[in-house]
């Protein structure tokens, strides 16, 4: 059992000690009060010498932009939500797309879209074009993006180079004469026929709907006028000396066509000299 003197030097012992832990105590709570406060003022001064900072994060729209905004909100905030950020189940966001996706949707009639389908139908538009780049304005100033370049898209372009580039990138989809052709899941690449040099070049950039983009790292924007130069001025005038086009839709209708004609043709052979002999 311990002894009184031990039980007297143990109670001292603590009392002594209680003035230490108060004092660290007292430290450390003055530590963590002149660094709040040291905090606090480097903020202020901050918020003091740099004025302009907090308002360059919502920098002021154009005025392309305001009235773009206006379209905006009356026609398009329904699908893409009030900040463009999109809805759910109605439409995706549109921060970061530019303005090269807007033209190419809404010149085109594309968007708005009249119901959810497995791939949005050209159509007339129901913008002007001066209204199409005030959206687009808007959308760029929102979140960024590509945009098409003003000027000539065809200026100094070369349509042999044009033709090799279509043939490679986008015969596959588009079909060499650029009819168009069926995609997986209800989709289709769009004939090329009715698109400007603006919504071919807007299109290579965005990528709508199944379509890759072609940023350019992948096409330069010199190729991307030599190939919209091959589609205006050699694929929309080109004939069809071998009479009926089918659609142009390339090899496959025509052999199909053969085959059938070629099939009927024999048949009625085969029964015409069956009857003779």
């Amino acid at each position: 059992m311990t002894s009184d003197n031990d039980r007297r030097r143990g109670l001292l012992a603590r009392l002594r000690g209680r003035p230490v832990a108060r004092s660290r105590g007292r430290r450390r709570l003055g530590a963590a009060v002149r660094l709040f406060a040291a905090l606090m003022l480097a903020g202020g001064a901050y918020t003091v010498f740099a004025p302009g900072v907090q308002a360059q994060d919502n920098p002021p729209l154009t005025a392309a932009g305001n009235e773009g905004k206006a379209l905006f909100d009356v026609s398009c905030v329904t699908c893409h939500g009030r900040n463009a950020q999109g809805v759910e189940g109605r439409g995706p966001s549109l921060i970061g797309v530019g303005a090269a996706s807007v033209e190419f949707q809404v010149s085109s009639g594309r968007m708005p879209m009249a119901r959810q389908e497995a791939q949005a139908m050209r159509k007339p538009p129901q913008f002007t074009d001066e209204q199409v780049r005030q959206l687009g304005q808007y959308i760029q100033e929102l979140g960024g993006g590509p945009e098409v370049p003003n000027g000539d898209l065809r200026e100094g372009a070369n349509l042999s180079t044009g033709g090799e580039l279509f043939r490679i990138n986008c015969s596959q989809c588009h079909a060499f004469s650029g009819g168009g052709g069926a995609l997986s899941s209800g989709k289709y690449a769009p004939s090329l026929a009715p698109a400007s040099d603006r919504q071919i070049y807007a299109a290579m950039l965005s990528g709508p709907q199944n379509m890759p983009v072609f940023g350019d790292n992948q096409i330069t924007p010199e190729e991307k006028a030599d190939i919209i130069a091959y589609i205006q001025e050699t694929l929309k005038h080109d004939g069809d000396p071998g009479g009926f086009n089918l659609g142009r839709y390339g090899p496959s209708t025509e052999g199909l066509a053969i085959f059938l004609v070629g099939i009927v043709a024999l048949v009625f052979a085969s029964l015409w000299i069956a009857g003779k002999s």
